[in-house]
């Protein structure tokens, strides 16, 4: 039978206090005995210090066998090391592909070196850590160096550093001082192109369009070379005035998208820029059609770019409750246009202009609209209430029906878009017919 008892807390403590008096009594005798303490160690030296950290042991801990074993002893720490040792080679990764974007890329050895520097530059404190001061300086810096080295200022390479500004300017809502940049981009190009007409008209140039030869460089120059060592070909006149054309009609129509920005609101402007850009597009489809393409004059705009201006001139004419005008450029744009995703689009564009379009479409009450097609006169136009609604259903339900049939690769996030957008175009149709059940059906 067990029995329990109450302990003294107080006398049992005596002689294990006698005890421990006793023994610090003898270390303190002890240690007035013994001798002082030996120096501590000198510090290792860079041998030994390279003994120390050698790769050896770690190579044989990566091995399958040092693996298991470090697996056995500390699993918790190996699978650290290991999530650590997959940051350090993402990271590394990813420094690599920063360094070859940014540095090796032939967006940059293209130019010559001090040229890709200052670039190189512009575009760390236009996208890594923006800086709109030091940016600027190495854009200015950098167009600066394109003229002090004798590039052709009407290069692809000059002119692209240009329209880089004028975007960057942009980005960080600077824009006016875009619509500047790219005002003197568009004014150098056509100046150029008409100089190149003019030239050929009175026999300065010869109508092949050989390029006139190269004057000699004088001992103070020298002939500026790209990183990559690419030699320049020399240009055909043709090709030149084909490219600077092309170049005037894209930054045109920026300019037209810039003009109607709500922080611009330019329309006046953005009209002629969006205009000009369509006719001048088509005038040179013309000629080309008529006269034949010379001998090294290139490739004119695809239709899938002259079809781009279209639509940007018609979605302005939108913005001004000018559907009459936006219909026959929409159509232009329909058929030029070889994206399966972006024809549901302009299909939706098209029933909403047709929704809203007027019952009457009087073509002089809109001073110089284009004659880019005759689908504004044309008799298959629907010219009462109820045609306009029909014709604003059927493009609804194509614009539906063709966002269904498209499939695998050719199908992106704007087919989505389309989709619903489609369907909310046939309810507000439904809707405009007095067709309530059928509208709250596609809303839903």
């Amino acid at each position: 039978m067990a029995w329990g008892f109450a302990r003294s807390q107080g006398r049992p403590e005596r002689p294990q206090q006698l005890y421990e008096q006793a023994h610090l009594g003898m270390l303190q005798t002890n240690n007035a005995s013994s001798p002082p303490p030996p120096p501590p160690p000198p510090p290792p030296s860079a041998s030994q210090l390279l003994r120390a950290i050698s790769f050896r042991s770690l190579l044989t801990s990566l091995t399958p066998r040092g693996i298991k074993r470090m697996f056995r002893e500390s699993p918790e720490e190996l699978v650290l090391a290991l999530a650590i040792l997959a940051g350090l080679a993402g990271v590394s990764i990813y420094i690599v592909k920063l360094y070859f974007d940014y540095f090796m890329a032939r967006q940059f050895t293209k130019y010559p070196k001090p040229i890709a520097k200052s670039l190189r530059r512009a575009l760390y404190y236009t996208n890594i850590s923006p800086d709109p001061n030091l940016a600027r300086k190495y854009y200015k810096q950098a167009l600066e160096q394109c003229n002090e080295l004798q590039l052709d200022p009407f290069s692809d390479d000059v002119l692209g550093i240009r329209i880089q500004t004028a975007a960057w300017l942009e980005k960080i809502g600077n824009y006016q001082g875009a619509i500047t940049v790219l005002d003197s981009v568009l004014r150098d190009c056509l100046k150029w192109v008409e100089w190149m007409e003019n030239s050929v008209a009175d026999g300065t140039v010869e109508k092949s369009g050989k390029p006139p030869a190269a004057k000699p460089l004088l001992e103070n120059q020298r002939l500026a070379v790209p990183e990559n060592g690419e030699e320049k070909v020399i240009e055909n006149l043709w090709h030149k005035r084909t490219r600077l054309l092309a170049k005037a009609v894209g930054t045109s129509t920026k300019l037209g998208a810039l003009y109607s920005d709500e922080h611009v609101l330019e329309p006046e402007n953005s009209l002629a820029r969006l205009t000009w850009a369509v006719e001048t597009a088509l005038a040179e489809s013309k000629r080309r059609h008529k006269e034949g393409v010379k001998k090294d004059e290139g490739s004119w705009m695809s239709p899938e770019e002259i079809g781009g201006a279209m639509e940007s001139l018609a979605q302005h004419y939108e913005t001004k409750s000018q559907f009459h005008l936006a219909v026959p450029l929409l159509f232009q744009a329909l058929r030029l246009c070889a994206s399966p995703c972006h024809r549901v689009t302009i299909m939706n564009n098209l029933a909403a202009a047709f929704a809203q379009h007027p019952l009457q479409t009087p073509l002089d009450a809109i001073p110089n609209a284009p004659a880019t097609s005759d689908a504004i006169v044309s008799p298959d136009m629907p010219t009462d209430r109820a045609g306009l609604l029909e014709a604003a259903k059927n493009w609804a339900s194509n614009a539906y029906s063709h966002s269904k049939d498209v499939k695998g690769e050719d199908r992106t996030e704007e087919c989505d878009e389309a989709c619903a957008v489609a369907l909310t175009n046939m309810g507000d149709i439904a809707a405009l017919l007095g067709k309530k059940e059928d509208a709250r059906k596609r809303f839903q």
